[in-house]
């Protein structure tokens, strides 16, 4: 019979993610995780109206997968900052991980790409409505802070900015959510 010091404890293995741009494969995928994510279809069709539109980024939809399955999902597409003129800003919406690998830090990663590649296209700022606690974190500040306000009664927190390397203080105003976004 073996002694107990023969029996070695796995240590769980850390999770190997990989974060891509989607492509034309993952369409399904992206829904069902959005579906799964939220609890119901609203974002998922969200998704979809944002990729048949104008202001889908396709560098900006980011899929991230486990053993070639995608599990988590972010969006950064145009949205409208008006003031005295009509600026194209980004909007992070939606960000959805699979109920199963949630608080595992795929959406952490997911905002940290997104974020670093809207950088290296020289955007100014993404823009929010979400949980400060989370998107706090890496950056994001109350948007009131640099003159921006939501179409929308939000909770002044929850309505937050990105400012990156190309921000200036020209971008302020009032957000402008294209149709793809309405019945959000």
């Amino acid at each position: 019979m073996p002694t107990s010091h023969e029996f070695k404890l796995m240590e769980p293995q850390p999770l190997h993610i990989k974060i891509r741009p989607e492509t034309i494969l993952d369409t399904d995928a992206i829904a069902k995780v959005n579906q799964l994510a939220f609890g119901q279809e609203n974002e998922a069709l969200l998704v979809e109206r944002i990729r048949q539109s104008d202001r889908f980024i396709p560098a900006l939809s980011l899929v991230a997968e486990i053993d070639g399955e995608v599990v988590g999902h972010i969006l950064f597409s145009y949205v409208d900052l008006v003031s005295e003129e009509k600026l194209p800003v980004l909007a992070l919406a939606p960000l959805a991980v699979h109920p199963q690998f949630q608080r595992q830090g795929i959406g952490s990663q997911l905002v940290e790409a997104g974020v670093a590649i809207a950088d290296t296209m020289q955007e100014p700022l993404a823009i929010v409505l979400g949980h400060p606690a989370f998107y706090t974190r890496f950056g994001f500040k109350r948007s009131v802070l640099y003159g921006i306000k939501p179409p929308f009664s939000a909770p002044e927190e929850a309505f937050m900015i990105k400012p990156l390397q190309q921000y200036q203080t020209v971008y302020q105003g009032i957000v402008a959510y294209p149709p793809a976004f309405d019945g959000v």
